[in-house]
């Protein structure tokens, strides 16, 4: 398969990426690519290897082959915390917010590791509700709140590749709806973002391209340009 970029414009490139969980073969041989300031969805049902290939570029699997190269680089074989060094940040479905810190000391938490961090000030710009609750505990926070506060944190840390794991679910339309906008802005920013999603409404205007996966593979590319000719494929694949 030929690239569609060239080496200058690409932050991320995965070829032939097997991964396993002890004997058990979950990716086989997946092949994407990402230029900068694109965002692309892993689009396929639970249990696809969406989730198992994001955590696959962080080397959180128990063992993995292929090639994986980040803005040039091949990191294949490096340590998972080498991968914040690389600009790469991570924003799990579990979103990892400390409960006894205040918003704001989970914000400070992770130390910046690349230059070209957000600021706090550019952060509660971008996520007002984050400034109101600064002060109050990581349990008070609402759902969309600790969602808003996962993704504000990798953002202070200098990430410029931003993987996110269902960052949508069990939310709020409105939040949903701003997590749409923030998205919008950090791609006119220029991030990288590399988006794990089940609600497809939400991703679809927002991605240059959508893999999808079953049992592991990618069985089809889909760029932006071509959603609505595949949009009946795409409701029966993925059962939506």
């Amino acid at each position: 398969m030929t690239s569609a970029f060239n080496s200058h414009a690409e932050m991320l490139r995965v070829r032939d990426l097997h991964a396993f969980y002890g004997e058990s073969h979950i990716l086989h041989g997946i092949d994407l690519e990402v230029a900068r300031g694109e965002c692309v969805t892993l689009l396929g049902r639970n249990g696809s290897g969406r989730s198992t290939t994001l955590k696959s570029i962080l080397g959180l699997v128990g063992r993995r082959s292929g090639s994986i190269m980040v803005n040039g680089h091949e990191v294949i074989s490096e340590a998972t915390h080498r991968m914040a060094h690389r600009g790469i940040g991570y924003v799990p479905e579990e979103r990892a917010i400390f409960a006894s810190l205040s918003a704001e000391e989970n914000l400070m938490l992770p130390p910046p590791v690349a230059s070209g961090g957000m600021s706090v000030d550019e952060i509660y710009g971008m996520f007002p509700n984050l400034k109101e609750r600064r002060n109050s505990p990581g349990t008070k926070l609402s759902g969309g709140e600790q969602q808003m506060l996962a993704m504000a944190r990798v953002l202070r840390t200098g990430a410029k590749l931003l993987l996110l794991d269902e960052i949508t679910e069990g939310l709020a339309p409105v939040i949903v709806r701003k997590l749409g906008e923030v998205i919008t802005e950090l791609k006119a920013r220029g991030f990288t973002i590399v988006l794990v999603e089940q609600n497809f409404r939400f991703a679809a205007p927002l991605a240059d391209r959508h893999y999808v996966l079953e049992h592991g593979e990618i069985i089809a590319t889909i760029p932006q340009a071509e959603l609505a000719g595949r949009m009946d494929w795409l409701h029966q694949t993925l059962g939506v």
